[in-house]
């Protein structure tokens, strides 16, 4: 089978969020924290860089590791964590790398001559009598860079404000100067804050986290997690530092809002917080952002949409896919692995609830071994009524379905191809330690499908992959 683009698109062992991507020299780079397996905290790990050609979302190529923890003279002992980052171009043609440590307010910045190389500390963001931007007086705390570069000036974007709290105004924009490290423009409000959003076009969608920012012809298109924290939105406008009116939602990590097949307020993924940006690549655009595994915040993984940026600056938003950047079905035969699930939930809502650690009882994506093994990731937890959902298929004379299965459970899976659908298929299983397969006929309707597996029955399954034959 040809090598397709899926979602989660880099192996199921790496865990990627808050990607900013690029195309520097007909290459896609990621540029993203980097979460830990099994890790007790966001973003643990030094950062990575993963690249893939503009022609071919299925080839990701690990780049290395492109900055240490220690390589920050505030952080010697490595007690602090390397937060999302942003990469910018400067006037000189050097690769410029900004980005806040989790205890400190300032924003660092490293330097590299080339895209994926290692980045060297430069300095920090501060004025021209050598205050650091978020330590001064009035300044707001610094968090999560964002970079747009225009001729000599650099845009920075930053900030984190959480409901409620008065003392955070917004995301702020600061207008750097050549060097890339000093203050030209002092920060300015572009986004409000939720208790300063009142009258606003940004009510009910109030800026969070996450701030970044692209340009199309002569819009700037402002990316950022609201205060819901699943989704990703946008604002435009036609300056970079003002005037931004709320656009919509582009994606939703647990695919609320979407009412193309289910209801709307109906959540289908065990979302959380959620980051990314926009990038054009070979003429079409896509949204990158990440989903949560592991039941829990710490192990986030990077997905990728297509999107469509509409003649009147709209972006309409888009479900959460497995054949994400793809960008059309795939092909409907032969073996995925479970882990490429872009639905999952069971008889409970699959809500983000803000717990550090989900209930063994709801399904989880996981995987076997250490932090960084290189093994195919696997859905634990499979109680009655827990379903995994993939979208899309192009099938076409499917008469057989296999999984595979391992776990403490004696009941059956039912294969559908809408989430509240009946069943086409059902494969009972028992307990077993090891993965066995299990096969049955079915018959799937030709054309673009998608594929829902529930289990129903007594104690907890595991599934690490289905064959369509």
């Amino acid at each position: 089978m040809k090598k397709q683009g899926l979602n989660p698109y880099l192996p199921s062992w790496e865990y990627i969020p808050d990607a900013e991507p690029y195309v520097f020299n007909d290459r896609v780079y990621i540029y993203g924290s980097h979460d830990r397996f099994n890790g007790h905290a966001y973003c643990l790990n030094d950062y990575v860089c993963w690249s893939a050609p503009v022609n071919d979302l299925a080839d990701w190529r690990y780049e290395g590791v492109i900055y240490k923890k220690t390589d920050d003279p505030l952080n010697p002992e490595a007690n602090m964590c390397l937060y999302a980052p942003d990469v910018t171009v400067g006037p000189d043609g050097r690769y410029y790398l900004y980005y806040v440590l989790d205890k400190v307010s300032v924003v660092s910045v490293a330097v590299c001559d080339t895209p994926a190389g290692k980045y060297e500390f430069y300095g920090y963001v501060k004025d021209a009598n050598g205050g650091r931007l978020g330590e001064r007086k009035g300044d707001e705390p610094q968090f999560d860079p964002g970079l747009l570069r225009e001729g000599d000036k650099t845009y920075l974007y930053t900030g984190f404000c959480a409901i409620g709290d008065k003392t955070r105004s917004g995301a702020m924009a600061t207008v750097l100067g050549s060097d890339m490290l000093t203050i030209e423009e002092e920060p300015v409000i572009i986004s409000p804050s939720e208790p300063y959003s009142k009258g606003s076009s940004f009510e009910g969608h109030e800026f969070f986290e996450a701030p970044s920012m692209r340009k199309k012809g002569d819009t700037y298109y402002f990316i950022y997690s609201s205060i819901a924290m699943h989704e990703l939105c946008y604002a435009t406008s036609k300056h970079p530092t003002k005037d931004f009116k709320y656009g919509g939602v582009i994606v939703s990590n647990n695919d609320l809002h979407i009412d193309t097949y289910k209801p709307a307020n109906q959540p289908m993924y065990y979302g959380g917080n959620n980051h990314g940006s926009i990038v054009e690549i070979s003429d079409k655009w896509y949204i990158f952002y990440h989903r949560h595994t592991n039941g829990s915040n710490f192990s986030r993984q990077g997905c990728i949409e297509p999107i469509d940026l509409l003649p009147d600056g709209s972006i309409p938003q888009v479900e959460m896919t497995t054949s994400g950047p793809n960008g059309k079905p795939l092909i409907g035969r032969g073996e995925y692995p479970a882990y490429l699930a872009c639905n999952l939930f069971c008889r409970d809502e699959a809500m983000y609830t803000g717990d550090l650690w989900m209930d063994t009882q709801f399904p989880k994506i996981t995987q076997d071994g250490k932090d960084g093994d290189e093994e195919i990731g696997f859905i634990s937890n499979m109680t009655d009524t827990a379903t995994a959902g993939f979208k899309y298929f192009d099938c076409h004379g499917i008469k057989k379905i296999k999984i595979k299965v391992r776990g403490y459970c004696n009941g059956a899976f039912e294969v559908k191809t809408m989430w509240d659908g009946p069943a086409l298929a059902k494969l009972p299983v028992n307990f077993t330690n090891v993965w066995t397969e299990y096969a049955s006929d079915i018959t799937i309707p030709d054309g673009i499908q998608a594929l829902y597996i529930t289990y129903t029955g007594n104690g907890r399954a595991s599934l690490a992959s289905f064959a369509l034959e």
